[in-house]
């Protein structure tokens, strides 16, 4: 249906050659805003281009060719070698760009993963390697700052000589380790004397406050833009449309794979249009029973946290009433040593698969919902053990050991080592027997599917230990590296294996923002509360570490400041830490303006939301509007096609009741020209009898003039049926009234002549008065209308013709009257038939 109905659509369709002009012309003015850009901006501008590959090629070479031919011909010297070297200087750069991504660690490997199992698994091994990036980093500082010049200083570590290496240290960390500087106290507290002195007190307290400042820093940022990306830019107003239209994983390459997903497409597809249906369709008694399974699962899995952390708790207590604070223990202590690591990793292990049971009967009406719960119940798991822990070590073994920094360093070591087994353990039970209990002996179960969620968790209970032993341990991060480059390569070998792409999986970007935000918080903090009430409120140890002496690590700091006062020109530095760091006002502003600040994002993000929702419902708004004129542009065409299709009709029906009434008149005309014949035959005879002879033009223009007013009544009885018909009355009535006028004139003057001689002469020119007035008839019904056919007046012509040649014969009056009125009246009923056929 055509939008514009008083236009030719034949004249609104555009050709092929208009759509080729038209492209030409768009390629060119893009080629031109191209040009003027620099070489950078137009190298993005090209990449940025919502184009195919060659596309992008041809309009890069449209651009380079445009820009030489823009240039002059005649290029120097120094203009070619310039244009050569940036050239080659950009070419270089994509060299060393595509080198550095060769060179990228694993990056064949994740490519592998992300084309068989999709982004979501590949989110997995993502985070792996990004916290295996942020351990490097820790040991490079540490060992950097911390390590190298306590080695340089003391090459060789104070171990007693009762004290060997006999293995076991490896598992359980203490004995020969205990003496070296894995841990806190192998480090010494003075200041060493080379090149240039190294205060180690300054160098440990500052390398570990940085450290951990930046680990925040990098967390809140990488945080942030992964919230920005995949929250607040995405648009997720339908999880429906975004399933449909943006969630296919274009990393898949396997055949297999691609099947799977498009079957995993269409289940969640069908999922996400039933759920709003399966909640509406719950009755009230159905939503208190599962409101009841949920709260039940939530004390349930809540109580077993508590449990384990109790658990746990007591067994410290055991294991410290059989430890001793002496130098050397046996293999027997050392061993016994083992068993709480070795519960809490069991813990972590057993109690998630456990959690993973309560799908079976807990019914959410979302797949994310299912998932969040899991994982905030595995959370509340983790800190429960760790919090449980850390009270233990502030409060218990701070008070007992002399050397307590040590002591916890070994409990954080061993916990790093047994959660390493654990997951390889993990993986060989959860993933390997499952598959080939899958495969083999239940082929009910399937293949198993690698749970992200959980080995993710696992993740960052690692690199919380990390975090919070970094002080109690500063090379704890060179056993974390080994234990995740060790982890990349088995979970990779298991999952190639034994696992299959997961059936539900969530946004994979999503996923990855949710890790971080899980690994700042509540992980990160607490990590960071641990480490700082360590520093701020217990007491270091007297007989080892670099802090010994002081009442807490902090007063290294004011042991420091004590030292700048005597320094001239450090005056400065003193006041600060006096009036600014050590003041509370400070903190008290620093945190009123953090607070303001963040008042007013969040207003300004509240008002971009209100924003977001005015502009969607503009959009809405536009739809319904295009909507709207397109109906009523439809009616106004519909409207505008009816009234030419009623006149259309009412012009058919004129014509065929014109038609009807026109034979009417043309019979009823007929009729009276012979009965007006037969009157004058009868009197012609009459007249014969009596010896007087008749004209025989006044018999032919009397029957004449009487067919004509005959056709004159019959006209204006149907005048008011169309208006062409009272056009042609008018003119009829010009053309009888001319031909009366002829009559009579032709009449009168053979009669004045002696006896019944003929005036051909008269009679002749009263035919050309006739002829005339007709002429001025037609004249007045052109200007009228042009829709009257030209054939009638020819045909008139031909009947005053006939009439004139009926004049110039002889004078036989009946056979020349009788030859001229059928002359006449077959010439009228062929301009009748004409006229009909005009219409």
């Amino acid at each position: 249906m055509s939008m514009f109905p008083n236009s030719d659509p034949a004249h609104l369709a555009f050709t092929e050659d208009t759509i080729r002009n038209e492209m030409e012309n768009e390629e060119q003015n893009l080629v031109k805003e191209l040009v003027a850009l620099s070489t950078r901006d137009r190298i993005r501008a090209i990449r940025d281009l919502p184009m195919s590959f060659e596309e992008k090629k041809h309009i890069r070479s449209q651009v380079l060719t445009f820009k030489s031919a823009k240039q002059s011909r005649q290029f120097t010297c120094f203009a070619d070698c310039s244009e050569n070297m940036s050239l080659s200087f950009r070419r270089c750069g994509y060299n060393v760009r595509s080198a550095r991504q060769t060179l990228e660690l694993w990056q064949g490997i994740m490519k592998e993963i992300g084309g068989t199992f999709g982004t979501s698994v590949l989110s997995y091994f993502v985070f792996l390697k990004w916290l295996l990036m942020f351990n490097i980093f820790s040991f490079l500082v540490n060992f950097g700052f911390i390590t190298i010049p306590a080695l340089v200083y003391d090459p060789s570590p104070n171990i007693p000589l009762n004290v060997s290496f006999r293995g076991l240290e490896i598992l359980t960390g203490a004995g020969y380790f205990n003496y070296t500087v894995m841990y806190y106290g192998g480090y010494s507290n003075e200041t060493l004397v080379g090149l240039s002195d190294y205060n180690m007190q300054l160098a440990y307290f500052f390398t570990i406050a940085l450290y951990m400042v930046l680990c925040g820093i990098a967390l809140i940022f990488s945080m942030a833009s992964s919230f920005k990306k995949n929250y607040v830019l995405a648009d997720s107003s339908s999880s429906s449309a975004w399933q449909l239209l943006c969630s296919w994983d274009f990393n898949i390459t396997n055949e297999r794979a691609v099947k799977q997903r498009k079957n995993n497409l269409r289940v969640q597809l069908k999922e996400s249009l039933s759920e709003r249906a399966q909640g509406e369709l719950l009755t009230l008694s159905e939503k208190l029973k599962h409101f009841g399974i949920h709260l039940g699962s939530w004390f349930l899995s809540t109580g077993l946290a508590v449990g384990c952390g109790v658990g746990i708790y007591y067994l410290c207590i055991y294991e410290k009433m059989h430890t001793t604070d002496a130098a050397n223990w046996s293999l027997l202590q050392e061993a016994e040593t083992l068993l709480v690591p070795f519960v809490v990793s069991l813990i972590n292990l057993g109690v998630p698969l456990f959690y993973s049971l309560f799908n079976t009967f807990e019914h959410y009406s979302s797949q994310r919902k299912q998932i969040y719960a899991l994982v905030v119940r595995n959370v509340l798991l983790k800190m429960s053990i760790l919090g449980v822990l850390c009270y233990y070590w502030m409060n218990v073994v701070a008070e007992k050991f002399s050397c307590w920094e040590s002591m916890v360093g070994q409990a954080l070591y061993r916990l790093v080592i047994f959660d390493f087994f654990f997951l390889m353990l993990g993986s060989f039970f959860g993933e390997f027997l499952r598959n080939v209990m899958g495969r083999r002996l239940l082929p009910c179960l399937g293949v198993p599917e690698f749970d992200v969620a959980r080995n993710v968790l696992e993740l960052i209970y690692a690199q919380t230990l990390a975090w919070i032993g970094i002080y109690f341990s500063p090379l704890l991060p060179a056993i974390q590296i080994l234990k995740f480059f060790i982890l990349f390569y088995l979970k990779k070998v298991s999952l190639t294996q034994n696992c299959q792409p997961p059936r539900r999986s969530g946004r994979a970007a999503q996923m990855q923002t949710i890790f971080i935000a899980l690994l700042f918080f509540p992980f990160f903090v607490g990590a960071l509360s641990i480490v700082a009430y360590t520093a701020w409120s217990l007491t270091p140890s007297e007989q080892c570490g670099p802090f010994r002496g002081l009442n807490n690590t902090f007063s290294v700091v004011e042991v420091w400041i004590d030292k700048l006062e005597t320094i001239p020109g450090s005056q400065w530095v003193v006041w600060i830490f006096q009036n600014v760091i050590r003041s509370e006002i400070f903190y008290f502003f620093i945190t009123l303006i953090i607070i303001v600040v963040i008042y007013i994002f969040w207003q300004v993000t509240q008002g971009r939301k209100q924003l977001i929702v005015q502009l969607r419902q503009q959009i809405i708004n536009e739809g319904r509007d295009k909507s709207f004129l397109l109906e009523k542009l439809q009616n106004l065409q519909k409207s505008h096609k009816k009234p030419k299709q009623k006149n259309h009709n009412k012009r058919a029906s004129r014509r065929s009741d014109e038609h009807s009434s026109g034979g009417q008149s043309n019979s009823n005309a007929m009729v009276q020209a012979l009965l007006a014949r037969q009157r004058i035959e009868d009197e012609e005879e009459r007249h014969r009898a009596g010896g007087v002879p008749v004209p025989s033009d006044i018999s032919n223009s009397s029957a004449l003039a009487q067919a004509m007013l005959a056709r004159q009544r019959a006209e204006d009885q149907n005048k008011d049926s169309y208006q062409m018909s009272d056009r042609h009355s008018s003119s009829s009535i010009a053309l009888t009234h001319s031909i009366q006028v002829a009559m009579v004139q032709g009449r009168d003057e053979n009669y004045g002549m002696s006896g019944l001689s003929e005036n051909p002469v008269n009679t002749s020119s009263a035919v050309t008065q006739a002829m005339q007035a007709r002429r001025r008839a037609e004249q007045h019904r052109a200007d009228d209308t042009d829709d009257l056919p030209s054939s009638v007046s020819s045909v008139m012509m031909q009947v005053m013709q006939a009439r004139q040649r009926a004049e110039e014969l002889p004078q036989n009056p009946a056979p020349a009257g009788s030859s001229a009125l059928i002359q006449a009246m077959l010439a009228r009923q062929q301009a009748q038939n004409e006229y009909d056929d005009g219409y």
